[in-house]
């Protein structure tokens, strides 16, 4: 069995970024997992830590459901307080080895936004560099090969090679029900920032909470121009509506476009036109 392991800094990043990639790679046979650096303590207009940290650990259980998901791993860092040390960068180097993927998908660790996603950027891409290194000793054995790491955009991604993209379309009911069970943050913090809480549905309302998430995190949910001639590569002329976007990292195991179709077991046949995996 392939397994994989998506690494953000706080809950519902996994699902809004990577969620239909979760489950189509779950439906395929992969076992997944999703990990996030903090406990998203801070991310509430109305809720002090502690509850706030306790709902959004149970919100991150039912969105593992929605999705496929077998694991849910969240560490008890407070939201804001990611910081890229060695110590936090071994406590992940542990998780990688426990987990033991052959697929990593991670933040960026560079450009601007929250700094808590750039460090859990940072710490991922540390992490990897030491996963098969004998004598970095976490009490988790070493990894026999380096795993395929791709990095997934966020709000602040503005340097990103569409080197994967993929069709969504699929599973987007059940990415949508993963974002709706975070109703911490897709009903009711992020409407609060961006000026629509009164717009908001009630919780439970799957249609208009499926159609409210549609509409206001369009840009993360819909196949883009930019992503069309990854798309056109890997599905031929297939019409695409909303897709997820991975760029191939700079570290981590280098692959060929027939190991990434073996560790992405997701795409139809071959295009005649594919001759690498290379940037899209």
């Amino acid at each position: 069995m392939l397994r994989t392991l998506v690494i953000a800094a706080h809950p519902d990043e996994p699902e809004m970024y990577a969620g239909g990639t979760a489950a189509l790679l779950a439906r395929a046979g992969h076992a997944v997992k999703f990990l996030t650096l903090t406990n998203g303590d801070a991310g509430h207009h109305e809720l002090e830590r502690v509850p706030l940290a306790r709902r959004r650990a149970e919100e991150a259980r039912r969105a593992a459901d929605a999705l496929g998901v077998v694991d849910y791993e969240i560490f008890d860092v407070h939201d804001g307080h990611l910081e890229p040390t060695v110590e936090t960068r071994l406590r992940v180097l542990a998780a990688l080895r426990s987990w033991r993927p052959d697929v990593v998908v991670a933040l960026h660790g560079d450009g601007g936004g929250h700094p808590d996603n750039r460090a859990a950027g940072l710490l991922v891409e540390h992490a990897v560099a030491f996963a098969t290194t004998r004598n970095i000793e976490v009490g988790v054995p070493r990894l026999e090969r380096q795993p395929l790491c791709l990095l997934m955009v966020d709000y602040s991604t503005t340097t990103h090679r569409h080197d994967v993209v993929v069709d969504v379309d699929p599973v987007l009911d059940a990415k949508l029900d993963a974002c709706l069970a975070h109703a911490s943050q897709f009903l009711e913090y992020a409407p609060w920032q961006r000026g629509f809480l009164d717009r908001a549905p009630a919780p439970g309302d799957v249609p208009a909470g499926r159609a409210f998430v549609r509409e206001h995190w369009a840009r993360f949910l819909r196949a883009g121009e930019e992503m069309r001639p990854a798309l056109a590569r890997r599905y031929g002329a297939a019409e695409v509506g909303h897709a997820e976007t991975f760029q191939l990292a700079g570290y981590g195991r280098q692959v060929d476009e027939d190991e990434l179709r073996r560790l992405l077991p997701i795409f139809g046949d071959p295009s005649p036109a594919a001759s690498g995996a290379g940037q899209g």
